[in-house]
């Protein structure tokens, strides 16, 4: 079987040592991906740039792995306030349009740390 290989991106990290994503044969499982402006290292202060800055960083954890947004196959999210959904729902339906052909997602409410307004956590399924 495969080796399991550590996914970096320039751009975003974490305070521990862990991750972006760990990759294993075709199965590719990320830690948690916050909303960080790459530009400048620091929190994106809005909700709408946290969601933009997360996404972006998802689509460049998988093309670092090889694959792509169609690989996806399950999102969790956690959100500091649910009723702010909209604002999650419109990035989602930019990036997954397609009724007949989006991930599984599950939305929750966690206490984010650091004016965290959004994180998120994926799996995908390379190459198939």
């Amino acid at each position: 079987m495969a080796a399991r290989r550590s996914i970096h991106i320039p751009g975003f990290s974490h305070r521990n040592p862990i991750p972006a994503a760990s990759l294993k044969g075709n199965v590719l499982v990320s830690g948690g991906i916050h909303g960080i402006d790459p530009s400048t290292g620091g929190l994106a202060e809005t909700l709408d740039d946290q969601c933009r800055h997360m996404f972006a960083h998802v689509r460049a954890i998988l093309a670092e792995a090889g694959g792509g947004p169609d690989d996806i196959v399950s999102m969790t999210f956690w959100m500091s306030n649910r009723s702010q959904r909209p604002v999650l729902n419109k990035e989602w339906l930019d990036k997954f349009p397609d009724e007949r052909s989006r991930p599984a997602r599950h939305t929750m409410t966690a206490a984010l740390e650091g004016g965290m307004q959004v994180q998120c956590a994926f799996m995908a399924v390379l190459g198939g």
